[in-house]
């Protein structure tokens, strides 16, 4: 059998590789692709094996994997893969779509195999459509809530909470309107493509900033714009020319209630 391993942790990948070597031998990894671009070209690619299992990482460092089915169709059954526990896990159980939690476990990569291995040819196909429907679904469904890294501790919090995103040194920071700040295991991409539009604005690489926020504007150097919030940012929040006029629809569009 070969197996497509969708996946941007090096170390994920590997010990993936390394339990699969053990629980199935014969399946044979044809390439791990690291993001969705990556794996777009993959199955775009005529000359390019076809897989008969996909294993897919929820979360890659370009975004959402369930991007990948808008500009592809993947015939094949696809186990995910995530290290994060939350809603849309909820919805996988109840639609009876498998996926593994990391750190993955030989026991559990066991279990999904052989599940799918008992599908019969219609169940194939309920499966599939199952896949595409979860797909739909998360593209259309916001993200209310986030886990993060509170001392040696995992908390939930609310975007109601959250005034700005930050990105720095590789690290994602969720700063709240009382000035708290936790760590994020999200990309600004990941977080861009999960958050409400009307709510949240990519102001820039390093900054998602939410409607709430927003205290007032200057005019900065170079026909840019410089965002003032209601608390303190790291650093200077600076809205390029050409987004200028994004900018200003996004935060005329919808006002905030009273």
């Amino acid at each position: 059998m070969n197996v497509l391993i969708i996946e941007d942790e090096t170390a994920a990948a590997n010990n993936l590789q390394a339990i699969l070597r053990k629980v199935a031998p014969s399946y044979n990894v044809l390439t791990v692709l690291e993001s969705i671009e990556e794996s777009v070209e993959y199955f775009e690619d005529s000359t390019q094996t076809t897989p008969d299992l996909v294993f897919m990482d929820i979360h890659l460092a370009d975004g959402e994997s369930f991007r990948i089915f808008d500009k592809v169709t993947i015939t094949a059954p696809i186990i995910f893969t995530t290290a994060y526990d939350e809603y849309a896990l909820r919805a996988f159980k109840v639609n009876s779509i498998d996926y593994i939690l990391k750190p993955i476990k030989e026991e559990d990569l066991r279990h999904a195999i052989d599940k799918l291995a008992q599908l019969s040819g219609i169940e194939r196909t309920e499966y599939k459509s199952r896949v595409e429907s979860m797909a739909s679904a998360s593209k259309q469904e916001n993200q209310r809530v986030f886990l993060v890294h509170y001392k040696d501790k995992i908390i939930p919090l609310s975007i109601d909470d959250i005034a700005f995103f930050y990105t720095s040194n590789e690290k994602v920071s969720a700063f709240t309107h009382s000035g708290e700040k936790y760590i994020v295991d999200r990309t600004l991409e990941t977080l861009q493509s999960l958050l409400p539009a009307d709510e949240f604005f990519r102001a820039n690489r390093q900054f998602i900033v939410s409607r709430k926020s927003v205290k007032d504007i200057a005019v900065w150097f170079g026909s840019r714009l410089s965002l003032n919030l209601v608390i303190e940012a790291p650093e200077k929040i600076i809205i390029s020319k050409a987004r200028v006029p994004e900018f200003k629809q996004w935060l005329m569009a919808i006002q905030p209630s009273n």
